[in-house]
């Protein structure tokens, strides 16, 4: 579905990110970690398109990226971006309705699939109350689910999402991440996401990239990439590790010592 080979981005002359290789393949969850600086976002715009790459490959459903037009890459990949502030005044429904964009409609010319898909997603994102509330009437959180809302009516194959979960509380950061699991698993979709919360990674991740300073410092399944030394060295804390006894996934906790 996506491959990445050898990527490089270039920022003034400087490497921000240097020679990054994957595959996302079909139904799958790929989880990007860092501290703050490490290169996610730049690996998340570069797949997207929207920052060039000085060097590597990015292939699309077996089509080299740089072939495609931009109208063809929202197609294939729909964003969820930590900015998501409006510029003017829209409801919630006709933002998620603009996300139909690319199959021809948005605003005047929406067919009943369009908006049926936008009602869907507002549904599965808890915002069926929320259709004719302004956008910036809402709070980060709720912007946060709309934008997220936005995205699955695209239908989009690919979804990157920056940190999807910040402004949400825990019951909604548990549905941002059943929800993608749930479009991954029945149609097909897959996902990139940018987290700073291990333990969600570790529950819904098929597969985790640790980035420091712009390299990959570290990829794998769960159990392979969060150690305790990886953590350490990446984040620069102690951790301890158990299991957690409900998913048997890995759990995290940090250990707020100032002996550390």
């Amino acid at each position: 579905m996506l491959k990445v080979r050898e990527l490089s981005v270039e920022y003034e002359n400087r490497r921000v990110l240097e020679n990054v290789s994957f595959d996302l393949s079909e139904s799958s969850i790929l989880v990007l970690l860092g501290a703050n600086g490490a290169g996610k976002t730049t690996l998340v715009r570069a797949v997207n398109g929207t920052v060039p790459a000085a060097s590597g490959e990015i292939v699309i459903d077996g089509r080299r990226q740089g072939a495609m037009s931009r109208h063809e890459i929202a197609e294939k990949i729909a964003v969820v971006a930590q900015e998501n502030e409006t510029r003017f005044p829209m409801s919630v429904f006709e933002f998620v309705l603009a996300g139909r964009f690319v199959h021809g409609g948005a605003f005047g010319w929406e067919s009943d699939a369009d908006i049926t898909a936008a009602r869907k997603a507002l549904e599965d994102c808890d915002l069926a109350e929320y259709e004719t509330r302004l956008m910036n009437h809402l709070s980060g959180g709720e912007r946060q689910r709309v934008v997220l809302a936005r995205a699955l009516a695209t239908g989009a194959k690919i979804l990157l999402l920056d940190e999807p979960t910040a402004n949400l509380d825990l019951a909604h950061q548990a549905m941002m991440f059943r929800l993608v699991r749930e479009r991954c698993d029945k149609n097909g979709a897959s996902a990139i996401v940018i987290t700073h919360d291990l333990n969600l990674a570790s529950e819904f991740a098929d597969q985790i990239i640790f980035l420091k300073e712009g390299t990959t410092f570290a990829k794998g399944v769960a159990r392979e990439v969060l150690t305790e030394g990886n953590v350490k060295s990446v984040y620069e804390v102690n951790v301890l590790l158990d299991e957690n006894p409900a998913s048997g996934k890995v759990r995290i906790t940090t250990i707020y010592s100032s002996s550390q």
